[in-house]
This record gives structure tokens, C-alpha cells and sequence, in this order.
């Protein structure tokens, strides 16, 4: 059981979603375990130690513009100024350049500023002559230059452990000299989803039986590269084969999810198995819809998610609480998603007690970029294809009854 944690597994009061949350986030315990790979390898890794840049970043002053670099102290009072060019510098090149004064150096971005240059003039304020350039408008100190160090000074930190290392980090990372970092070994992760009723997309369908989407949603919703997921697919109604399954998953993986089986049924044998086999259950009810059946719990190592059957239950709480309990397992330093600021397009009358998130549609905007939307089904913890069509799940406070078009909500945006 999560330390501190004082939720009986067989009380029948209600947390709520903060609630639920933070019992789920003490429960999820970071994994420890390191292996170093190349930059290659670890991208879309989780980062498993703080990185300072090994170099100034930039390197060395270089050239913001293609251009001309020249040296302040050769030009007069103007209002023209005429300069020879007397060289030549790309990117690439050494920047050891010896020129006299009195000229300036055809440059390139990126490109190397030799020392006692002090400005780069854009090429396009340039008229060319018979030997030179002329210009009308004089530059500024350091005009167009990016100075060594301006991003990073050598030491500098660039990033913390726990993120995931995802394009910009792979950038800083690279700029900043890493050919190999430090990351978290890969998060082993069990699905499974319980009901005998549940059949492979592709197969034929009897009496009373099911396609099994949760499988699949699992699977879109784990494919990180951070994870070593096994699927053990669906598993019948059966106590002691659900059992069975259940322990070794149990015995094998940091994070166990299951759909199904976590209610209050005769068929619902999740709660009970998991305690059987010596599982600590840290919340079985949360006052949010969908998604009110939801079990978590610890045994040894292993951190269990038990979620509903119904696919937008399973989503919604899924992405409310699971996603965020796994990522804690995974050793990432991820901030709770913030909600966006809407407005309903549309009243609503509602029945007060649990904290709702509604699928919806974007209808528009307001003049301010502030997004309208349309309440889909009130009706819809099972309707999956609604899911698909919604673009994001409006935040419904618990205690709220009514809301008139126009009042604003939260929304988190798929």
C-alpha cells in the first residue's frame, strides 16, 4: 500500500479525481535501474541523470546572416561608406584570418567572425562595386554576430533527469557534445483484458460477444519507446485462469494493466484476485465519470491498474490517472496536463456528485482563439466510435448542476 495512504480496499466512500490521483502517484514507485547508450539509441528514452554542456554554445562568435563582416573602426562618418573585400569565410572554415584594415570579408552563416570584426552586415545591404561594397546604413556593435557561449556556457545545465528525450532534447544533447547518455532501462509493462465475451477483430461473432478495442487502445496508448510491453491478450471469466495470468504478470513487470472485472458484479473477479494472490489495493471508487470503477494497487514490484471495461471509462481514466501513474513508474518528471480555457456552445443540466469529462466537438472559436464546444452523448462510457469522433474531453466539476452556453470550462484537447 502507497506510504500514508489510509483508503480502505473494502470502504465505499468516494475519492476524489486529486484524491485518487495522489494516492496513485505515492504508489508509483520510479524505477532505479540505468544503462548508458549512444544519442541514437536513447532517443525517445528517459533521461536517467542531469547533462551540462561540455562546450560553449555556441562554440565560437559566428555569423547570424550571409553577409559581409567588417571591423567598426574602419568606417568614417559616412553617410556612404565604401570597403574593399578582401576575403572570403564559410562555415567550416578555421576563422584564422589575417586581413588588413580598411576591408571587409565576405561571410557566410555560420561561418567563423576572425577576431577584431565586430559587426556582419546583411548581404541585401550591400550595393556591389567595381572592388567592394558600398552601404548607407551603418551597423551596431556585434550587429548579426551570435557570440560564443550565448546559448550555453560549458557547465551549464541543459537538462533534468526524467524527461524524454524527444527531438529538442536530442538537439541540445548533440550541440551540447553528448555522443552517449545515461537513461532509465525500459519500463516491462503487462496488459490483458478480462471478459469471456471478447472476441479478435477479424473473427466471427456469436451470441453476446464482443470485438475487444480495449486490447487495441492499450497498444496505441503504450507504444513508447521507453517501454517493453507484453501482450497477453484477453483472458476468459475464469477465477483461477485470471488468477493465474494475474500473478505472473505480477511476478515479471513493473506495471500491470487490465481492463474489465473491476466492479461490484458477480463477474467482476479482478478486486478479489489481486488480493488473493497478495495484492495491497490502494482505490477501488473514484467519484469521476466515466471511469467510476477503477482499482490500483502494489504487489512487491509490481504496480496494478485495474480499468473499467467499457472503452471510454477505460480511456478517460486511462488518461486522468493511469497514464500518469505509469510515467511515474518510468522515472519521467512529467507535469499533470493543464486544461485549456473554452466555452459551451450550448447549456447543460446534469446531475451533480462526480467530476465528468465529456467527449466534444470543436464548433469554432471566439474572436480571442478561445475554442466553442459542442457536448457530445450524454450517454457514452461504452460508445468508442464517439471517442473517435470527439476532439478532446470538456472538464465538468463535480458539484456543478447546470451550465448555461457560453460559460467557460476546462478541456483537455485530444
Amino acid at each position: 500500500m502507497a506510504d500514508g495512504c489510509a483508503c480502505d480496499r473494502n470502504a465505499q466512500t468516494y475519492l476524489s479525481v486529486p484524491e485518487a490521483l495522489k494516492w496513485g502517484l505515492a504508489a508509483a514507485h520510479p524505477v532505479t535501474e540505468t544503462e548508458t547508450l549512444s544519442l541514437s539509441d536513447s532517443i525517445g528514452r528517459v533521461l536517467a541523470e542531469d547533462c551540462v554542456s561540455k562546450v560553449d554554445m555556441p562554440a565560437f562568435d559566428n555569423s547570424a546572416m550571409d553577409g559581409y563582416a567588417v571591423r567598426m573602426s574602419d568606417l568614417g562618418q559616412g553617410p556612404l561608406f565604401d570597403l574593399p573585400v578582401i576575403g572570403r569565410i564559410a562555415a567550416g572554415d578555421s576563422g584564422r584570418h589575417s586581413a588588413p584594415a580598411g576591408g571587409a570579408l565576405r561571410i557566410f552563416t555560420g561561418a567563423p567572425v576572425p577576431a577584431g570584426f565586430d559587426a556582419v552586415l546583411m548581404q541585401e545591404d550591400c550595393e556591389h562595386t567595381t572592388d567592394g561594397i558600398r552601404f548607407a546604413r551603418c551597423p551596431k556593435p556585434g550587429q548579426h554576430i551570435r557570440r560564443a557561449g550565448e546559448d550555453l556556457e560549458a557547465g551549464a545545465p541543459i537538462l533534468r533527469r526524467g524527461c524524454e528525450i524527444g527531438p529538442r532534447e536530442a538537439a541540445a544533447l548533440a550541440s551540447a557534445g553528448y555522443g552517449e547518455v545515461k537513461v532509465f532501462r525500459k519500463l516491462r509493462v503487462a496488459i490483458f483484458s478480462t471478459g469471456s465475451e471478447l472476441r479478435q477483430p477479424g473473427e466471427a461473432l456469436g451470441p453476446g460477444q464482443i470485438y475487444n478495442s480495449n486490447r487495441f487502445m492499450l497498444l496505441a496508448l503504450l507504444d513508447k519507446q521507453w517501454i517493453e510491453l507484453s501482450d497477453r491478450g484477453p483472458v476468459a471469466d475464469k477465477p483461477e485462469l485470471l488468477k493465474a495470468v494475474l500473478r505472473e504478470a505480477c511476478d515479471t513487470s513493473d506495471l500491470i494493466v487490465t481492463t474489465g472485472g473491476v466492479s461490484v458484479g458477480d463477474e467482476d473477479h479482478m478486486p478479489l484476485l489481486f488480493t488473493e494472490i497478495g495484492g495491497e489495493t490502494d482505490v477501488m471508487k473514484v467519484a469521476m465519470k466515466p471511469g467510476k470503477p477503477i482499482m490500483f494497487g502494489r504487489r512487491k514490484n509490481a504496480l496494478y491498474i485495474g480499468l473499467p471495461g467499457n472503452p471510454v471509462s477505460a480511456y478517460v481514466t486511462w488518461q486522468i490517472i493511469g497514464s500518469q501513474m505509469m510515467a511515474r513508474r518510468a522515472g519521467l518528471h512529467r507535469a499533470v496536463p493543464i486544461p485549456e480555457q473554452a466555452v459551451l456552445d450550448e447549456p447543460l443540466e446534469r446531475r451533480a456528485g462526480r467530476q465528468e469529462y465529456r467527449p466534444v466537438r470543436i464548433e469554432g472559436t471566439l474572436p480571442d482563439g478561445t475554442p466553442r464546444l459542442r457536448l457530445m452523448a450524454a450517454s457514452y462510457s461504452g460508445r468508442v466510435a464517439l471517442l473517435a469522433q470527439a476532439d478532446g474531453l470538456a472538464i465538468i466539476p463535480a458539484e456543478t448542476e447546470e451550465m448555461s452556453a457560453g460559460q467557460q470550462l476546462g478541456f483537455l484537447r485530444f
